[in-house]
């Protein structure tokens, strides 16, 4: 079940941060918006350190994943009636 926290927690704070980001940075592009979600998420999760202890053996992949739970979290609230308040 450790091998499990990382993922686990990232799936967690995706959304809030997605949401959290428009709120933010709603006039920016989406991908400054990206950017901002992943160092965001990549910082609370200690990706570093995740790596070095082994809890993350393959970095890359990990943030390749991170990005499209970011895009699916952004493609659900476009799609809600959360994005028609902000139009």
């Amino acid at each position: 079940m450790d091998a499990m926290r990382k993922p686990l927690r990232a799936m967690g704070l995706v959304p809030g941060v997605v949401n959290s980001i428009e709120g933010l940075f709603g006039r920016h592009s989406g991908r400054e918006k990206k950017e901002s979600a992943m160092a965001f998420v990549l910082a609370a999760l200690h990706l570093r350190e995740s790596v070095e202890n082994g809890e993350v053996v393959d970095e890359e992949r990990f943030k390749q994943g991170l990005s499209k739970m970011i895009d699916g979290a952004a493609e659900c609230l476009n799609a809600s009636g959360w994005a028609q308040k902000e139009r």
